[in-house]
């Protein structure tokens, strides 16, 4: 997994039950009926796979993401979650003689919240532990959207907390002698351990202890997997059942998508779409943007005129001011204006939200901007979150513009707008920026997110195919 702020995609994959239907409708707040959706890595499909030291749990674990061949599968290691150490613990570490094998030294309170943060379908901060330095380090990393998570760890089978969040329960079995060895190697190469601490802490603490603590985990395991990665029938069977419920869960999300639209086709439009008034000038600029006959480079010289009045527009709809006094050229004179309370950014949509830049560099020149990928699966038809960069402090922005130059079914922007709020950006500071969108496009978003604004040109037929990138990338 990687930071959020750096942003990108994850894992996908998932074993189990499927998204609730959206078409219900969820809690009224004031006056707004709001309609129920769950992103594709809602109900996060949670793996456990526990076994003694050495065992080969990380090699089995990337075994089954090589045999699956997704995105958006993630591999959590338990230990990220050890306890920091006081003076006196650290320092008995630093002799081999503190006790990393028992139940006691993973901070479990911890790590099932995060589980809950990622089955939930939100971002989860993960810590960082350096076995060098026994201690946490100030630094974190982030889990984000994961269809399926791989929790691997010598204890992955021991809370029941944890287990109530587990969908595959796996215990991965080796012989002693090969696990101490593979330690060995392990600590000595990785961990900069010396062969004499390694061995005094097998015989004082892991051994011991599997016997203890982690061999019992084999009662509650579904699959339990001798030989590690040499057992292909056995990763190939855990590969078939991920990719049948993930295909499952597809099914369910295109379901749920089509359902909002049903349940929203005949409704009129949201007070928050705005439609630019289209003046004498802007149907020049349509017709010319409409013409096959227009050469890309008026195209591109009359789409970015025409993103200036919807960036403009979109200030209006998303933008607070405050008052603010200058002095001007005028010796003595004052003017009492508006200036901006608070910063505005944006967030592209790839590739088609890169068309957008140009207009809006033109009315915000320090407009800071991030990024997005989501493209449909042309086999399933479903909306995808590839890749996304964002601002460490957007969710202290006071507008934010979400940018798509054409908007059909909806699926894309869903998917966006639940990006943005899990990243802590309130829905209200959210403003939707577009060329042209679908009625039931744009019904459907409003249904699910009704305090949102959308900016928009033209309203559409629901099923267009996109092309106004093709004309103005050329590509």
């Amino acid at each position: 997994m990687t930071d959020v702020q750096d942003g990108s995609p994850l894992s996908p994959t998932t074993l189990k039950n499927s998204i609730p239907a959206s078409n219900t409708l969820g809690p009224v707040e004031g006056n707004v009926q709001r309609a129920h959706y769950s992103p594709p890595w809602a109900d996060t499909s949670i793996i456990g796979i526990a076994g003694s030291s050495g065992s080969g749990k990380t090699s089995l674990s990337h075994a089954i993401i090589k045999e699956l061949s997704l995105p958006w599968v993630v591999i959590l290691s338990m230990d990220s979650f050890y306890k920091p150490l006081t003076t006196k613990e650290s320092a008995a570490a630093f002799r081999n003689e503190y006790d990393f094998d028992a139940p006691e030294a993973i901070d479990f309170d911890v790590l099932v919240e995060r589980l809950r943060d990622i089955k939930s379908g939100q971002k989860a901060n993960i810590p960082v532990y350096s076995f060098e330095k026994h201690a946490r380090l100030e630094r974190s990393t982030t889990i984000y959207s994961p269809h399926v998570l791989i929790l691997e760890g010598i204890f992955a089978l021991h809370d029941q907390r944890v287990l109530d969040m587990l969908d595959m329960k796996i215990f991965a079995e080796a012989d002693a002698d090969l696990c101490l060895s593979r330690r060995l190697l392990r600590d000595v190469r990785e961990r900069g351990r010396d062969i004499e601490g390694c061995v005094k802490q097998w015989f004082s603490f892991v051994k011991p202890n599997f016997h203890k603590y982690v061999e019992p985990q084999r009662n509650v395991a579904d699959i339990i997997v001798p030989r590690g990665t040499e057992n292909k029938v056995a990763i190939s069977m855990v590969s078939d059942r991920i990719h049948k419920t993930l295909k499952e869960k597809s099914k369910m999300h295109q379901l749920d998508l089509k359902r909002l639209g049903q349940t929203s086709k005949d409704d009129p439009l949201s007070p928050n779409v705005t439609i630019i008034e289209h003046t004498n000038q802007v149907r020049g600029i349509n017709t010319l943007l409409m013409c096959p006959e227009t050469d890309r480079e008026d195209f591109i010289f009359y789409f970015d005129r025409l993103v200036v009045t919807l960036v403009e527009r979109a200030c209006n709809a998303g933008l607070c001011f405050k008052s603010c006094t200058v002095s001007t050229p005028v010796p003595e004179e004052k003017y009492n204006g508006l200036c901006l309370d608070g910063e505005v950014s944006a967030v592209v949509i790839l590739r088609g939200g890169s068309c957008l830049e140009t207009g809006l560099k033109r009315v915000i020149p320090d407009c800071r901007t991030g990024r997005m990928l989501i493209q449909t699966n042309f086999r399933s038809g479903e909306p995808e979150l590839h890749f996304f960069k964002l601002a460490s402090d957007l969710n202290e922005h006071r507008s934010v513009f979400l940018m798509d130059p054409q908007m059909s079914s909806g699926g894309a922007a869903l998917m966006a707008v639940r990006v943005l709020l899990d990243h802590g950006v309130k829905e209200e500071r959210i403003v939707f920026v577009t060329y042209m969108a679908g009625r039931i496009g744009l019904n459907r978003l409003m249904s699910v997110f009704p305090e949102i604004k959308v900016v928009v040109c033209r309203v559409i037929g629901d099923h267009e195919l996109r092309w106004v990138e093709k004309r103005y990338l050329g590509c």
